[in-house]
């Protein structure tokens, strides 16, 4: 049966709709707390999940790396668990992680902004004023990650298969719609194929992960990546042959990895920095 992404607003009621449906569906719900169940192992901390869940990273410094990292351990605990099917991902970008995977059904909930005001208020006894400003920074912020890093704008309907608008429709109406939806058999037709894609973005995942992480890549900014049966392309730009060698033989020792085409340019970006 499908994947089903969920794209939400502060405030919609998306996270109980997610909840009754993997009950009704059977499905397992991969939300922040079943991420923080996992993250341990996955080399995450408490605190550096808290760091970097839904945030856009940088590249610029040490840390930064570090932190990118970090997101892409709980990019490899979504697609771990999706790749098993019968799942929901809940934020995090899911629709964009699972690009190219045709089992996928991909939603989007939103609401009228002051209905949302009113519910996040109730629900967490807070004064109205302060709940819009929670809301508003959690839109900011949520829309930032998507754009920063896959380049999306999150509001752009033609990046979902259904969108519902909880201030108008009942939540009953919306669980029926999405369950129906789940059983189209397009989507159960998808699913071995689907692993495959699955199977390579993790291989991505792995890849970008060992290049971040390594102390001899002190320069290193993200590289086009993508990974065939065992072939790894790898594009992009580095400052010196020894790190272009470095980045090359970090993955070939990767597991599953073959052989490495590259395409790697050297380009002494640090040079133009300093004359800016």
């Amino acid at each position: 049966m499908a994947v089903i992404t969920m794209s939400r607003e502060m405030g919609t009621g998306a996270y109980h709709i997610a909840t009754e449906i993997a009950k009704k569906l059977k499905y397992t719900l991969i939300d922040g707390q079943r991420i923080s169940m996992l993250a341990s192992q996955y080399g995450l901390t408490p605190e550096l999940l808290q760091l970097v869940d839904e945030k856009p990273p940088a590249y610029i410094t040490a840390e930064d790396r570090k932190r990118a990292a970090a997101l892409n351990a709980i990019e490899l605990i979504i697609l771990d668990l999706a790749r098993k099917g019968n799942a929901i991902v809940y934020g995090r970008g899911g629709q964009d992680l699972l690009q190219g995977c045709k089992n996928v059904l991909r939603l989007r909930f939103i609401a009228d902004f002051e209905e949302r005001v009113e519910r996040f208020a109730e629900r967490e006894w807070i004064d109205p004023d302060m709940a819009r400003s929670l809301i508003r920074r959690s839109d900011h912020q949520r829309g930032g990650f998507i754009h920063f890093y896959f380049d999306r704008d999150w509001r752009n309907p033609n990046n979902y298969d259904m969108i519902f608008n909880t201030s108008r429709l009942s939540e009953n109406t919306i669980i029926d719609c999405i369950v129906a939806a789940a059983k189209e058999p397009s989507l159960k037709d998808a699913d071995k194929t689907s692993v495959a894609t699955i199977d390579s973005l993790i291989m991505v995942k792995k890849i970008e992960t060992a290049l971040l992480s390594a102390p001899s890549l002190e320069d290193y900014r993200p590289f086009t990546i993508s990974f065939d049966k065992g072939v790894v392309n790898l594009g992009g730009y580095i400052v010196s042959e020894a790190q272009k060698n470095a980045a090359v033989n970090i993955v070939k020792s990767l597991k599953g990895v073959t052989s490495v085409v590259n395409d790697i340019q050297i380009v002494n970006y640090k040079a133009y920095k300093d004359k800016i």
